[in-house]
């Protein structure tokens, strides 16, 4: 089994100090055997927005956590064009990490992050061919019985992201990065980008896309919520490629406390879910009934 913390948005310039230090202690004290955090280190892609970024997740790694990390949009400059169109991820590389899309491999998992943010678009993202070449490349040499993860910052699907339900606009090239994923044999599709938890079926969410769950991280840190939804990662217990449970883990004020745990199997043609507990939703957690 692979036990994996799933962070995303932590937007250092836009966090809550307390509420990073509760998540650092929470990931110290369970010992994840890999931190995935996907994308938005920072919130508007400034030198002292990174410096805190690497100081947090040296912190992290000097405590023994592996750790795979990606760029969102919000790493790459805004308001600086020179440098948001010459170099847009100079920073990132500097201060966070050069591998743009790392690989990481054990003997139960094999995962591979792909850089989605992109100088062109403000906030939305974009595979490229040489990515979706390398998606299936990677996960060939993996063996079946491995669960194969993507993590992207900008999910493949277009997401339900209001109360009137919604729906975000799909990655770039859309239909090509699904179809690639879905080639390739993923699992897990690991995203973050909406500050919104949610997990469905790809089948269920987009035709032909083959067999993997989708599970969106809400932000971890940041203090930008949205839909009432408080801070909150995603606690993962990879049991087999076709066995999974996901907690989700909220700042409920004071503490990081478990809102959900949802057991989720795939029985050879969909994916079908358990609740192991009953707790509050995520937004009743926000208003202080857990």
């Amino acid at each position: 089994m692979a036990r994996i913390a799933h962070l995303s948005d932590i937007h250092f310039g836009a966090h809550d100090q307390k509420i990073v230090d509760a998540a650092t202690a929470w990931l110290e004290e369970r010992r994840p055997d890999l931190v995935v955090i996907s994308g938005d280190f920072t919130q508007r892609a400034r030198v002292d927005q990174f410096r805190q970024a690497a100081v947090w997740l040296g912190r992290l790694q000097g405590a023994g956590l592996k750790t795979l990390v990606i760029p969102g949009n919000h790493d790459v400059p805004l308001y600086d064009v020179v440098r948001r169109f010459t170099r847009p991820l100079a920073r990132y590389k500097r201060y966070i990490s050069h591998d743009l899309c790392p690989f990481y491999e054990d003997e139960a998992v094999a995962i591979l992050g792909l850089n989605t943010a992109r100088s062109l678009t403000i906030k939305d993202g974009r595979i490229n061919h040489d990515q979706m070449d390398m998606l299936r490349s990677r996960f060939a040499r993996v063996p079946p019985a491995k669960t194969r993860i993507l993590v992207t910052h900008h999910p493949l699907f277009a997401m339900p992201i209001g109360k009137g339900g919604e729906l975000s606009e799909a990655v770039g090239r859309h239909d090509d990065a699904v179809k690639a994923a879905c080639e390739a044999g993923v699992h897990l599709a690991l995203a973050g980008h909406f500050h919104r938890t949610y997990a469905q079926a790809a089948q269920k969410m987009v035709a032909h896309s083959g067999g993997a769950l989708v599970i969106q991280a809400g932000t971890a840190t940041s203090t930008r919520l949205r839909n009432a939804e408080p801070q909150s990662f995603n606690w993962l217990h990879v049991r087999r490629n076709n066995e999974m449970e996901l907690q989700v883990i909220v700042w409920d004020g004071a503490a990081f406390r478990r809102a959900s745990h949802v057991e989720y199997a795939h029985n050879g043609k969909e994916w079908a879910s358990r609740e192991l507990s009953d707790p509050p939703t995520v937004g009743e957690v926000a208003r202080g009934r857990m």
